[in-house]
Protein backbone atom coordinates (compact mmCIF):
# COMPACT_ATOMS: atom_id res chain seq x y z
CA UNK A 1 0.00 0.00 0.00
CA UNK A 2 1.45 3.37 -0.94
CA UNK A 3 1.48 6.44 1.30
CA UNK A 4 -1.69 7.92 -0.24
CA UNK A 5 -3.60 4.68 0.23
CA UNK A 6 -2.42 4.38 3.85
CA UNK A 7 -3.50 7.98 4.50
CA UNK A 8 -6.96 7.38 2.99
CA UNK A 9 -7.37 4.18 4.95
CA UNK A 10 -6.41 6.03 8.12
CA UNK A 11 -8.99 8.75 7.35
CA UNK A 12 -11.67 6.10 6.95
CA UNK A 13 -10.68 4.35 10.22
CA UNK A 14 -10.68 7.67 12.08
CA UNK A 15 -14.06 8.66 10.63
CA UNK A 16 -15.52 5.28 11.53
CA UNK A 17 -14.18 5.45 15.11
CA UNK A 18 -15.43 9.02 15.53
CA UNK A 19 -18.89 8.08 14.29
CA UNK A 20 -19.04 5.12 16.69
CA UNK A 21 -18.78 7.61 19.55
CA UNK A 22 -21.95 9.35 18.31
CA UNK A 23 -24.00 6.70 16.51
CA UNK A 24 -24.74 3.03 16.79
CA UNK A 25 -23.12 0.71 14.30
CA UNK A 26 -26.52 -0.32 12.90
CA UNK A 27 -27.68 3.23 12.27
CA UNK A 28 -24.38 4.26 10.68
CA UNK A 29 -24.29 4.20 6.88
CA UNK A 30 -21.42 4.09 4.44
CA UNK A 31 -22.51 7.60 3.42
CA UNK A 32 -22.00 8.76 7.03
CA UNK A 33 -18.45 7.38 6.95
CA UNK A 34 -17.77 8.97 3.56
CA UNK A 35 -19.03 12.35 4.78
CA UNK A 36 -17.04 12.18 8.03
CA UNK A 37 -13.85 11.14 6.21
CA UNK A 38 -14.48 13.74 3.45
CA UNK A 39 -13.79 11.25 0.68
CA UNK A 40 -15.66 10.08 -2.39
CA UNK A 41 -17.86 6.99 -2.53
CA UNK A 42 -15.59 5.29 -5.06
CA UNK A 43 -12.61 5.94 -2.75
CA UNK A 44 -14.37 4.19 0.13
CA UNK A 45 -15.28 1.21 -2.06
CA UNK A 46 -11.73 0.99 -3.39
CA UNK A 47 -10.71 0.15 0.17
CA UNK A 48 -13.73 -1.70 1.60
CA UNK A 49 -16.68 -3.50 0.05
CA UNK A 50 -18.94 -3.02 3.10
CA UNK A 51 -19.16 -1.41 6.50
CA UNK A 52 -18.69 -4.88 8.02
CA UNK A 53 -15.45 -5.33 6.10
CA UNK A 54 -14.29 -1.96 7.44
CA UNK A 55 -15.04 -3.09 11.00
CA UNK A 56 -13.08 -6.31 10.48
CA UNK A 57 -10.12 -4.44 8.94
CA UNK A 58 -10.04 -1.97 11.81
CA UNK A 59 -10.04 -4.79 14.35
CA UNK A 60 -7.27 -6.61 12.49
CA UNK A 61 -5.16 -3.45 12.26
CA UNK A 62 -5.54 -2.76 15.97
CA UNK A 63 -4.84 -6.36 16.98
CA UNK A 64 -1.85 -6.89 14.69
CA UNK A 65 -0.18 -4.02 16.49
CA UNK A 66 -1.45 -4.90 19.97
CA UNK A 67 -0.55 -8.59 19.68
CA UNK A 68 2.85 -8.16 18.09
CA UNK A 69 5.05 -11.12 18.96
CA UNK A 70 8.00 -8.96 19.92
CA UNK A 71 8.16 -7.30 23.30
CA UNK A 72 10.02 -4.15 22.34
CA UNK A 73 11.19 -1.05 24.10
CA UNK A 74 8.58 1.55 23.22
CA UNK A 75 7.92 5.16 24.11
CA UNK A 76 5.81 4.57 27.23
CA UNK A 77 6.89 1.05 28.22
CA UNK A 78 9.77 -1.38 27.88
CA UNK A 79 9.17 -5.12 28.04
CA UNK A 80 12.12 -6.07 25.85
CA UNK A 81 13.86 -7.82 28.77
CA UNK A 82 10.78 -9.52 30.17
CA UNK A 83 9.33 -12.80 29.01
CA UNK A 84 6.73 -14.04 31.48
CA UNK A 85 3.07 -14.52 30.58
CA UNK A 86 2.18 -11.67 32.96
CA UNK A 87 4.65 -9.40 31.12
CA UNK A 88 3.04 -10.36 27.81
CA UNK A 89 -0.44 -9.56 29.16
CA UNK A 90 0.73 -6.23 30.61
CA UNK A 91 2.36 -5.37 27.29
CA UNK A 92 -0.92 -6.11 25.47
CA UNK A 93 -2.74 -3.89 27.98
CA UNK A 94 -0.36 -1.01 27.24
CA UNK A 95 -1.14 -1.31 23.54
CA UNK A 96 -4.88 -1.49 24.17
CA UNK A 97 -4.57 1.61 26.35
CA UNK A 98 -2.76 3.42 23.51
CA UNK A 99 -5.58 2.47 21.12
CA UNK A 100 -8.26 3.28 23.69
CA UNK A 101 -9.91 6.06 21.67
CA UNK A 102 -10.35 3.78 18.66
CA UNK A 103 -11.47 0.86 20.77
CA UNK A 104 -13.99 2.63 23.04
CA UNK A 105 -16.58 3.02 20.30
CA UNK A 106 -16.02 -0.55 19.17
CA UNK A 107 -17.40 -1.82 22.49
CA UNK A 108 -20.78 -0.25 21.80
CA UNK A 109 -23.86 -2.12 20.64
CA UNK A 110 -23.75 -4.87 18.10
CA UNK A 111 -20.26 -4.10 16.84
CA UNK A 112 -19.01 -4.75 20.39
CA UNK A 113 -19.72 -8.44 19.95
CA UNK A 114 -17.82 -8.51 16.66
CA UNK A 115 -14.90 -6.67 18.28
CA UNK A 116 -14.86 -9.10 21.22
CA UNK A 117 -14.96 -12.08 18.87
CA UNK A 118 -11.85 -10.83 17.05
CA UNK A 119 -10.16 -9.95 20.35
CA UNK A 120 -10.79 -13.48 21.64
CA UNK A 121 -9.34 -15.04 18.48
CA UNK A 122 -6.06 -13.21 19.09
CA UNK A 123 -6.14 -13.96 22.80
CA UNK A 124 -6.54 -17.71 22.19
CA UNK A 125 -3.26 -17.69 20.26
CA UNK A 126 -1.40 -15.87 23.04
CA UNK A 127 -2.94 -17.86 25.88
CA UNK A 128 -2.41 -21.20 24.14
CA UNK A 129 1.35 -20.68 24.34
CA UNK A 130 1.32 -19.94 28.07
CA UNK A 131 -1.50 -21.63 29.91
CA UNK A 132 -0.72 -24.76 31.85
CA UNK A 133 -3.91 -26.66 32.57
CA UNK A 134 -4.42 -28.91 35.57
CA UNK A 135 -4.84 -32.58 34.66
CA UNK A 136 -8.46 -32.79 35.77
CA UNK A 137 -9.68 -29.82 33.67
CA UNK A 138 -10.29 -29.98 29.89
CA UNK A 139 -7.88 -27.64 28.08
CA UNK A 140 -10.55 -26.06 25.88
CA UNK A 141 -12.63 -25.27 28.97
CA UNK A 142 -9.68 -23.65 30.76
CA UNK A 143 -8.84 -21.64 27.64
CA UNK A 144 -12.44 -20.44 27.24
CA UNK A 145 -12.56 -19.29 30.88
CA UNK A 146 -9.16 -17.54 30.79
CA UNK A 147 -9.86 -15.75 27.49
CA UNK A 148 -13.41 -14.74 28.44
CA UNK A 149 -12.24 -13.39 31.79
CA UNK A 150 -9.46 -11.38 30.17
CA UNK A 151 -11.65 -9.96 27.40
CA UNK A 152 -14.23 -8.90 30.00
CA UNK A 153 -11.43 -7.38 32.07
CA UNK A 154 -10.43 -5.31 29.04
CA UNK A 155 -14.03 -4.25 28.43
CA UNK A 156 -14.47 -3.24 32.09
CA UNK A 157 -11.18 -1.34 32.10
CA UNK A 158 -11.63 0.62 28.89
CA UNK A 159 -15.33 1.37 29.41
CA UNK A 160 -14.93 3.34 32.59
CA UNK A 161 -11.99 2.37 34.74
CA UNK A 162 -9.09 3.56 32.61
CA UNK A 163 -7.56 5.35 35.59
CA UNK A 164 -6.01 1.99 36.51
CA UNK A 165 -2.59 1.29 34.98
CA UNK A 166 -1.90 -1.72 32.78
CA UNK A 167 0.16 -3.20 35.63
CA UNK A 168 -2.79 -2.88 38.02
CA UNK A 169 -5.20 -4.45 35.53
CA UNK A 170 -2.77 -7.29 34.90
CA UNK A 171 -2.50 -7.85 38.66
CA UNK A 172 -6.31 -7.80 39.05
CA UNK A 173 -6.62 -10.38 36.28
CA UNK A 174 -3.96 -12.77 37.55
CA UNK A 175 -5.19 -12.55 41.13
CA UNK A 176 -8.77 -13.28 39.98
CA UNK A 177 -8.01 -16.14 37.59
CA UNK A 178 -5.81 -19.00 38.75
CA UNK A 179 -3.60 -19.59 35.71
Amino acid sequence: MDRRQRRTRSLIFTAFSTLLERKSYTSMTVQDIIDEADIGRSTFYAHFETKDELLKALCIEIFEHVFSDELLSEENHDFSHHSTFKDRITHILYHLQEKQQSIKGLFSGECGEVFLRYLKEYLYCVFDEHIIVKDNIPRDYAMDIAVAAFSETVRWWLKGHSDYTPEEISRFYFESVDI
